[in-house]
Order: C-alpha cells, then sequence, then structure tokens
C-alpha cells in the first residue's frame, strides 16, 4: 500500500509561494470532491521532500526485510534516542511534533500521524538517514563478525561486565565478547592445562589448591618412587628376578686362561656371558643337530610332579582326556612391544622402532647386551617356581628362529636366546611343568605381525623370497627336532610347535598346508614323539574338518582371545570361564574327533 498524504485541513492548507502562482489546479480524484491541488512549485516541491521520505522508507523496510535482526526500534537506539528527545520533547501530553519517535520508531509519511502533524522536515530526514546508516553498519559488523565466527573457527568467550549507571550510557548492561584462536587454546592448555577463571578471588582459591595438590603429589610419589627402586635394586632387572645381578659364582674355580683359543672372545667364552647361574661353564663345541649342548648339565630327573592333579614328568601324560593347565611367557624370546613395553618405551617415536627387528637395528653393537640382560632378567628361575604354586602344570615358550640362526641382512642376535632355552626348559623340569616349544618367528614373516619379528608385509611363503623362506624355515625345523629327539626331552617337552600364528587368510592355504606335511614329516623322521602342534591359520576350526587326518599326535593349536575385545575384557572370571566353555567347547569336541575333525 502508498504512504497516506496528510489531509488537508484548515490550518495545512498548501499556500502560493513568492515566483510561479499559477492558479492551474489538478482535477479532483474520484470521489474525493473537496480534495484541492497546489500550484505545480509547491507540489514540485511537495514531492520531491515525499520521494525523500520514500526512498528513505522502502530503504528501512528493505534492511528489514533482508535481515530481521535490523530494527529501527532496537533497544540499544531506541533508549538513546529517547534520551536525545527528551531534553527537547515537551512534556506528557502534550502533542507530539513532527520527526519525533513514537515507541522507538520515527513518525514518517507512511505511517498515520495525529491530526495536525506535518510531514517530517528536512532535518528529520537526514536524522533518520543517519539512523539508518548506522544501524545497517553496525548489523553489517555483526553478521561479518558472525561469519567470522563459523569460518575461521574461533571460540568465543563473552563477559558480562558491571552495569554502568550514568547519564551517558543511561545504565544499559553491555556484553564484552572475547575472542580466542585454538592457537591460543593449544598453548594455554599445554601450559597450565586448563583456562584459569576470570575472578581474581577464584584464581586464587584455585591456585592455592593446586599448590596444595602438587605437595600431596610430591608426598605420594617420592616414596613410592624410592619402593620401586629399592625393589628393583633388590630384584634388578624387568621381571624382578630377585637379585641385582648374577652371582656367576660357577665361575670362581675357572681362570679366563683356562678358555682355548679357539673359544675366546665367541658363543662358548663363560666370561662373555652376562649371566652364568645354574649353567655348565665347562667349554665344548659339541653339538646336536648344529646346535650347541655348552651350558647344559649331563644329568637331570624327571621324577617331579607338578602338583596331585597331574602324574609325574616320567609318568604319561594322557592328552585329550587330562585337562591342560597352563600359561604362556611370551615377550621373553620373542619380544611383543604390549608384553614388554620397557624395551620399547624409552625410544621416540618417531623413530619407527616397533619390533624386534627394528629395535636390534637401532641398538647396533649394543644389542647383544641389551637383550642377554633382558633374557636373563624377564623370566627367571623363581617365576618356573611361582608358575608351579599357581596350580599349573604346563608352560608355553615361544622363542625366534635367530637362537637357532640368523641370515644376511638379519639385525637379530643370534644364538644367545638358545642358551637361555636350554635353561628355561630346566627350569620346569625342576618343577615338574611339561613345555610346549613354540617357534614364535621364522624367516620372512608368518604374519606380518610384530611378534614374528618384523611388522609389514608378509615374506613367507608369500612374495619374491617365500619359497626360500619356506625351506630355510623346513632347515632350522630339522636342526631343533634332532635335537629335541634327544632323550632327555622326551618327557620334559610335551608339545612341539611347527609355527605361531602363520595367517593363512592371507596366504595361499593349499601352500601352508604342504609345508605342514614336510615340517611333520621332517620332526617325525627325526625322533620326536611329542604331540606336534600347528596352528589353524585363523581359518577357525570347522574349516579344518576332514583335513590332516590320519596322523598321530597332531595337535590343532587355536587362539580364541578374550583380552582383545572390549566387552569381552571386561568380563568377571566366571564369566570368561562360562563363555569359554559354552562358546569353544563344542567346536573342540568336534575337532578332537577323527571321525569329523
Amino acid at each position: 500500500m502508498s504512504p497516506q498524504k496528510p489531509r488537508p485541513d484548515s490550518k495545512h492548507r498548501s499556500r502560493p509561494t513568492s515566483g510561479n502562482t499559477s492558479p492551474t489546479k489538478s482535477p479532483p480524484r474520484s470521489g474525493d470532491p473537496k480534495r484541492r491541488s497546489a500550484s505545480p512549485q509547491k507540489r514540485n516541491s511537495g514531492d520531491a521532500e515525499k520521494r525523500k521520505s520514500y526512498a528513505s522508507e522502502e530503504k528501512r523496510r528493505s534492511h528489514a526485510t533482508d535481515d530481521k535482526r535490523i530494527s529501527y526500534a532496537s533497544d540499544r537506539d531506541g533508549v538513546r534516542e529517547k534520551r536525545r528527545s527528551a531534553a527537547s520533547s515537551p512534556r506528557k501530553g502534550s502533542p507530539r511534533k513532527s520527526g519525533e519517535r513514537r515507541n522507538g520508531v520515527a513518525a514518517g509519511v507512511g505511517e498515520r500521524t495525529p491530526a495536525g502533524s506535518n510531514a517530517l522536515s528536512m532535518d528529520s530526514l537526514a536524522k533518520l538517514d543517519a539512523l539508518n546508516e548506522k544501524s545497517v553498519h553496525r548489523e553489517r559488523k555483526e553478521r561479518e563478525k558472525e561469519r567470522d565466527r563459523v569460518v575461521t573457527g574461533r571460540v568465543v568467550k563473552e563477559r558480562h561486565t558491571k552495569r554502568r549507571k550514568d547519564a551517558a550510557d543511561g545504565g544499559e548492561k553491555r556484553t564484552r565478547t572475547k575472542y580466542i584462536s585454538p592457537a591460543s587454546l593449544e598453548e594455554a592448555w599445554g601450559r597450565r592445562g586448563g583456562f584459569l577463571p576470570e575472578n581474581k578471588k577464584r584464581r586464587k582459591g584455585l591456585l592455592i589448591c593446586l599448590v596444595v595438590f602438587a605437595l600431596l603429589l610430591i608426598l605420594i610419589l617420592v616414596p613410592v618412587g624410592v619402593l620401586v627402586i629399592g625393589k628393583q635394586n633388590q630384584g634388578g632387572g624387568s621381571g624382578g628376578n630377585g637379585k641385582a645381578s648374577p652371582n656367576n659364582s660357577n665361575l670362581n674355580n675357572l681362570s679366563e686362561s683356562d678358555i682355548p683359543q679357539w673359544a675366546k672372545g665367541t658363543y662358548f667364552d663363560p666370561f662373555t656371558w652376562y649371566d652364568t647361574d645354574d649353567f655348565n661353564v665347562t667349554v665344548t663345541n659339541q653339538t646336536v643337530g648344529g646346535l650347541p649342548i655348552m651350558g647344559l648339565n649331563s644329568t637331570w630327573d624327571d621324577s617331579v610332579q607338578a602338583n596331585p592333579n597331574v602324574p609325574a614328568l616320567n609318568k604319561k601324560f594322557n592328552y585329550g582326556s587330562t585337562p591342560i593347565r597352563g600359561v604362556n611367557v611370551g615377550g621373553w624370546f620373542s619380544l611383543e612391544p604390549f608384553i614388554t613395553p620397557s624395551m620399547f618405551n624409552p625410544y621416540d617415536q618417531n623413530l619407527g622402532i616397533v619390533d624386534e627387528y627394528t629395535l636390534c637395528q637401532h641398538l647396533g653393537s649394543s644389542a647383544p647386551s641389551t637383550l642377554e640382560k633382558h633374557y636373563s632378567t624377564f623370566i627367571n628361575k623363581q617365576s618356573f617356581a611361582d608358575i608351579r604354586a599357581a596350580g599349573f602344570d604346563h608352560v608355553r615358550i615361544p622363542y625366534s628362529y635367530w637362537a637357532v640362526t640368523t641370515y644376511p641382512g638379519d639385525p637379530y642376535v643370534k644364538a644367545i636366546s638358545w642358551r637361555y632355552l636350554l635353561r628355561a626348559i630346566e627350569y620346569a623340569r625342576e618343577n615338574g611343568i611339561r613345555v610346549n616349544l613354540d617357534l614364535h618367528a621364522v624367516p620372512g614373516s608368518q604374519n606380518g605381525w610384530n611378534h614374528s619379528g618384523r611388522q609389514g608385509v608378509i615374506g613367507w611363503l608369500n612374495g619374491t623370497d617365500g619359497a626360500l623362506n619356506g625351506e630355510r624355515s623346513l632347515d632350522i625345523h630339522n636342526q631343533l627336532s634332532q635335537f629335541f629327539a634327544q632323550p632327555r626331552y622326551k618327557n620334559v617337552v610335551g608339545l612341539y610347535g611347527l609355527v605361531n600364528e602363520p595367517k593363512m587368510i592371507s596366504l595361499p592355504t593349499e601352500t601352508v598346508m604342504n609345508w605342514t606335511s614336510t615340517a611333520i614329516q621332517i620332526v617325525r623322521k627325526n625322533g620326536v614323539t611329542a604331540n606336534i602342534a600347528m596352528a589353524d591359520g585363523f581359518l577357525g576350526l570347522p574349516q579344518w574338518q576332514g583335513k590332516m587326518q590320519g596322523i598321530q599326535g597332531l595337535v590343532l593349536d587355536a587362539h580364541q582371545y578374550v583380552i582383545f575385545n572390549v566387552d569381552q575384557i571386561a568380563f568377571n572370571h566366571q564369566t570368561k570361564l562360562n563363555f569359554a566353555c559354552a562358546g569353544w567347547q563344542g567346536q573342540m569336541e568336534q575337532s578332537i574327533n577323527v571321525a569329523t575333525g
């Protein structure tokens, strides 16, 4: 609707002005016979003024349409305008003059005004335009700030100041906005652990609390640290072996001059060993299957019984009917970062030390001494006594191929772990515990996981050197099976493992099956009578039905974990047992049955 013009009356009738006083009149509008026309000059002057009003009004309406937040009646402008007009406006009840604001909105040409009011004056229009421009500018800045919040991701923290009551701002409440960049946030959190409160009293109180907390923390940590250090000094090493360092008293009656020249500074020189406790230090280069027997005593005793639930070592253990209660000693001869984090955590992650391969690469010439100390301390004689006391009768000992040999380009420490593996078997024997020998890492890596020695690509039976590494692993079993076929291991080695966790879901299944058949033939031909353990390769027990049948003493090694499942790890002990019995019992019974498994 177009704006309504002021109605002419006796007081506001158009009058001729000096100059052109032509009496020409405009014809009256239909339906308004009493309407009078003004002179052209007056009419033109009034029209120009009205057009300015129309333009200003249209501009205001346009801004109001584009952004609803723009309002001529904004609280702040309204209050300020009222204060400005308060000084010049008549008292309450007086007639409103042209250009005055009504409820914070200027009375314009397009609004109905009380009788007797005039159209907006030029001065009022100028004021209105100034207010409009100011409002538009302010709203534009607000929109730009809003866009900055979204685009730059700045964090806005608003802080209200106290209300100031004075004539300048009328006591209105101001809001002060503080912009904080993400970099500032990160720096503040990194420096202080969080933002301190703005209020000085709260800040002071929080600082006092932090000081008290720090003192309490020191009081707690210092005694704990002393206690831990004391235990380490008493126990030594990562495993707490009950001694600060090896006794090596068996070297007291031996002189370095007694060591043959060919043996000095080699594997066969006991004076180069970190730990000689419970080893036979008589120098000998005798081997079985190409593997040294040095360190072994010539006598042994298999009459020990781990507990009343199982037979002594020199008695037959009925596998398949007598329950096996065993424990795994992982991370000892085959490093696993999650089991032995102390071997890996001291190094910067940027060095990329993620497995035994990269660790030995980084250690270089210090790798042999570092790893031998680990072999000596991580698991020890007392550990096997504790295993027995806990009611276990079996122990699974993972070891790696570099206990036997290494190949060109290998950074691994050769042979030292072999000596400690032989001592570990003797510690088990002393406690009546049977051993499950587990070849945990083969040349090339059978699964590409860190516990295979080298994380990354599977190079066993796969890739350019896959066949070569397969042959190498068979050669290793040829040596191992000759050694453990000796009479001294007939009773104590209950299970002989071929390879730990080959990733058959990524390897050619038929190739792995053929390799397994060949390995079994080698082991049996060399005289090993222990049960042979072969891995299920993560195929699942049902996938093995009808395969590898007709082979006596063959055990399918299936690894069912509950520790790596977030939901299952919350189970209590009894729930874990129920879960295993309910979920796995049927599969195991089906697998044991030679008619189906």
